[in-house]
């Protein structure tokens, strides 16, 4: 089975950007941009505005790339999957909930953070948001294993699991001066489509390989910026 992608989109310092727009990808420094429910969804969306940062960039990076592949609207549910990886997953918000939590004995707790002191909460938001019912996990990367949920993703559509796999990375800056070598803030995700031929609005073939590379449309890629830079222009 041969793997596409359909569609690409991300939130970084450097903007917030979706491949069929023929957008360049760069993490860049500073701060992630604000996220407003209006540039990322035309209907009212009053959860946005109460999702934690992580579960917020997460949700906006999916939104974008299913955007990107004209999947973004629906009417019946649909057997897409999520994988995304993270080095931090909710830290922040689970610093954010125990600050809360030592105050007072716990008795200002929060409910609200306390919703989102789990990673993988955003997957959930998304499955709602866009009616997906494939299987959603976060896996946590490590070095230069950050493009590992790639093959996830692959191994998901060669296995059956689904025929549409979503699949990319979301990490907010570290928390406290956490020390984290090279670690980007930012959300990367890509659409991934299985089939013989490649699916209307197809940007290129993906693979994995033994070495541990992705490829696209031949080019190898080892991080998200190399595989950005290697992806072809929309068919």
């Amino acid at each position: 089975m041969k793997i596409h992608v359909t569609g690409i989109g991300w939130v970084t310092a450097a903007g917030i950007g979706r491949g069929r727009r023929r957008d360049l990808f760069a993490w860049g420094t500073g701060e992630l941009p604000a996220l407003s429910r209006r540039e990322l969804f035309s209907d009212p969306y009053p959860r946005f505005g109460r999702l934690d940062d992580f579960s917020r960039l997460g949700l906006a990076g999916i939104a974008l790339a299913l955007a990107d592949a004209g999947l973004d609207a629906w009417q019946q549910k649909r057997p897409i999957g999520i994988v995304a990886e993270t080095r931090l997953g909710c830290l922040a918000t689970d610093i954010a909930y125990f600050d809360t939590v030592v105050s007072d004995g716990g008795a200002l707790a929060s409910p609200n953070l306390f919703a989102y002191t789990l990673s993988n909460t955003f997957l959930g938001e998304a499955a709602i948001r866009f009616g997906l019912t494939g299987p959603a996990f976060v896996a946590n990367s490590e070095g230069g294993r950050e493009i590992e949920c790639l093959r996830l993703g692959i191994d998901s559509l060669r296995y059956g699991d689904c025929p549409i796999m979503v699949t990319g990375r979301c990490d907010l800056a570290p928390p406290r001066n956490i020390p984290i070598p090279d670690g980007h803030a930012g959300a990367i995700f890509l659409v991934l489509v299985g089939g013989e031929e490649p699916p209307p609005g197809s940007c290129g073939e993906i693979a994995w390989d033994s070495r541990g590379f992705a490829t696209l449309d031949g080019v190898a890629a080892s991080s998200w910026e190399e595989l950005a830079a290697a992806r072809s222009g929309v068919r």
